[in-house]
């Protein structure tokens, strides 16, 4: 057999091609075939990642270097171009380069399986992270005993394989280990997601025996309701949300409370009865019927409300621009992004807004405006900032808002606003969940 020479560019897309015109087999057998063989195609594809995302930051860095940038400068950026290259938020795309500078330098097996399809990119993840807290030669140690021999991990689950990288982590270097620990403990926090059906995750990352410990309590206490015939009819899994959330905010789940939340709905949506979804301010779209309902309970509730009006264009949704002389933006205008963007509008980044950005810098005359603004987070401003790039708005008359964003290497993403809630259009889930309610 001669030797296997690397694909080219536009091999690798003729190949993509064909693959999208595979169909089903009408063969179970065949169809297994096919399923582990594209399984295999995956983990390589993920180690070709890998090796040439450590390379392209490897270039950027040598170049910046050589151009004498300051050293502040040489990996600015880098991570969230990975990240617009896979179509990913800049806090994916750090996690990317991490990971591919780990496997290419330090976990040289671990890349070996990947390459031979027998690891695939989570499970090469949970290695890379199992690990990290230990030195170079250390976890070159535990890379060569976990993945020097395939069938160490052959047929192991995550939770086996995290054990036995934890188990080994442990052996090698206890004290890395127990500082990591230390670490993570600073790092608690409580975070919130959107969930389906309207609803919404709160987050809690405790030390385990804390963690533990507040799930055993609301437990207990939930189970102490439904024995003295205090449940209202409500399950153990119920009582146990409900008790976190009196606890946690001092008042009663039936009562509202009164914190500020910023619900954006057309006023025909409001008073009009429209079926048009409403958004509410870091979380998302609701239904009209749901957004009706929030107002109508804080109205009867003793939670103080407050309506704000948002005007947008009835057909394309957008915001009424807002002009200023400023260089920094006013508190109005401050706001007026925020309900336009809702979160960062780097492409793929779904990160809060923490910075309100010039798209055309002040020192290239950029205005303090409604169209010359965007919400970003503090990562991608930064990285915005970095050697290479350039971002302009893009004006569209009659359209959502829309900036054009360019990276050191020369590729170009848009950023359009989403729309924002309009008489003119009809939500579908809205209109699904009033057939129902009639139905029933």
């Amino acid at each position: 057999m001669g030797e296997i020479v690397a694909p080219d560019l536009e091999e690798l897309r003729a190949f993509t091609t064909r693959l999208r015109c595979v169909e089903a087999c009408g063969d179970a057998g065949l169809g297994i075939e096919w399923i582990d063989a594209v399984e295999s195609l995956k983990s390589v594809g993920c180690a070709v990642q890998a090796v040439v995302t450590d390379d392209v930051a490897t270039c950027m860095r040598e170049d910046r270097k050589a151009r004498g940038l300051p050293r502040v400068e040489w990996d600015r950026g880098i991570a969230s171009q990975i990240a617009l290259a896979r179509r990913e938020s800049p806090n994916r795309g750090g996690r990317h380069l991490g990971f591919a500078r780990s496997v290419v330098h330090e976990m040289p097996h671990t890349l070996a399986l990947l390459r031979s399809g027998r690891l695939n990119e989570w499970r090469a993840t949970l290695l890379v992270r199992e690990t990290a807290c230990l030195s170079a030669a250390d976890r070159a140690v535990a890379d060569r005993r976990l993945c020097s021999d395939p069938d160490v991990l052959d047929g192991v689950g995550d939770r086996g394989l995290v054990a036995k990288a934890k188990g080994l982590a442990v052996e090698l270097d206890a004290a890395a280990v127990v500082a990591r620990y230390r670490k993570a403990v600073s790092e608690r926090r409580v975070t919130t997601r959107p969930a389906p059906d309207s609803m919404a995750y709160l987050s809690v990352l405790l030390p385990m025996e804390q963690a533990v410990c507040l799930q055993a309590t609301l437990g207990r206490d939930a189970d102490s309701l439904i024995a003295t015939g205090d449940s209202g009819g409500r399950t153990r899994n119920q009582l146990m949300a409900d008790l976190l959330f009196d606890r946690g905010t001092g008042a009663s789940v039936t009562s509202g409370v009164p914190v500020a939340v910023n619900l954006v709905i057309s006023d025909e949506a409001l008073l009009a009865g429209e079926n048009e979804a409403a958004d509410v301010a870091g979380f998302g779209p609701v239904p009209a019927g749901i957004a009706r309902q929030l107002v109508a309970a804080a109205l009867d509730g003793d939670t103080a409300v407050t309506l704000r009006n948002v005007y947008s264009c009835p057909l394309s949704g957008a915001l009424t621009a807002m002009e200023s002389q400023a260089r920094m933006f006013p508190k109005g205008l401050r706001k007026l992004i925020d309900l336009r963007d809702r979160t960062c509008r780097t492409p793929w980044c779904d990160a809060p807004i923490r910075h309100h950005d010039h798209i055309l810098s002040r020192r290239n005359k950029g205005a303090t405006t409604a169209h010359n603004g965007a919400g970003l987070c503090a990562a991608c401003n930064y990285a915005k900032e970095g050697d290479g790039w350039t971002a302009r708005p893009v004006r569209r008359h009659g359209r959502t808002h829309l900036f054009d964003l360019g990276t050191p290497t020369g590729h170009h993403y848009r950023s359009a606003a989403p729309r924002l809630p309009s008489a003119a259009r009809r939500s579908e889930i809205e209109a699904i969940l009033i057939a129902h309610l009639r139905a029933s």
